[in-house]
């Protein structure tokens, strides 16, 4: 199901000549709607993809237009192949072409690989690992030439942490895909790199944490702190942007100088 917030098409083609289109998947919240604010800022007209919370989506988009934004929020569960082509649809009709896509949508579960349910390691597999390969896959043909594409994987690849086996695979799994997929590209001018958060204080991180647990986590980087969303949405600003126009193909692990 794709359902959009209204908005007014005269409005919408007059500026989506002059002013780039961004895709930002899960940003309801969390580093998602960080990204989703950072790249308003920049000047993009941002799509808020959304699976099921619509309520923190709308939120978001209205914060956006507050500020003198255009967004919209689309609904589309990125592990559904036709939802993805739908989610193009939508921005192309209302936002215009796409520039910009940032897989940000993902699930995470900490299980000991033996305490690991087959439910849990497709469903992982499904937002993570199918939703980015969805998400490409569509942009391949659909993102203007020039374009860019962040990925989104995590530091937990390199720091290797017990509990984190089906996370940090599908994780790896994206960033593979990635690297190879900025080579496929060859002749678009389009730059795919990935963005590697560390520990960063969102709902996603805490939940399921103890007190000490976090504080665990916050003194392991050397900047001795938690990473905050605006961290990371500086960083994808940044992979996007014209002062990257020379990194293509690339991991980029935000997180303190933990690994």
């Amino acid at each position: 199901m794709i359902e959009s917030l209204n908005i007014h098409p005269e409005d919408s083609m007059q500026q989506a000549s002059s002013t780039r289109v961004a895709i930002v998947t899960g940003a309801s919240r969390g580093i998602g709607a960080a990204v989703a604010q950072r790249l308003a800022e920049d000047g993009y007209r941002v799509a808020v993809n959304y699976a099921s919370n619509e309520l923190e989506a709308d939120k978001t988009v209205a914060a956006l237009r507050a500020a003198g934004h255009s967004a919209i929020a689309v609904r589309a569960d990125v592990s559904q192949a036709d939802q993805v082509r739908a989610l193009f649809d939508t921005v192309e009709r209302e936002l215009g072409k796409v520039d910009v896509l940032v897989n940000n949508a993902g699930i995470l579960k900490t299980v000991p690989l033996a305490e690991s349910s087959d439910e849990l390691f497709q469903r992982t597999f499904a937002i993570n690992v199918q939703g980015t390969f969805n998400t490409l896959r569509e942009a391949a043909t659909r993102l203007n030439d020039g374009g860019s594409i962040v990925n989104f994987s995590t530091s937990v690849v390199g720091l290797k942490l017990p509990g984190y086996t089906i996370y940090s695979a599908t994780k790896a799994a994206v960033e593979s895909m990635s690297q190879i997929f900025a080579k496929e590209l060859r002749g678009r001018r389009i730059r795919v790199n990935v963005v590697a958060p560390g520990p960063v204080a969102t709902e996603l991180f805490m939940d399921g944490k103890t007190p000490e647990q976090i504080a665990h986590f916050a003194s392991l980087p050397p900047l001795e702190r938690l990473g905050e969303p605006r961290d990371i949405a500086n960083v994808v600003s940044f992979l996007v942007g014209p002062d990257a126009a020379w990194v293509n193909g690339q991991v980029v692990r935000a997180n303190g100088g933990v690994v």
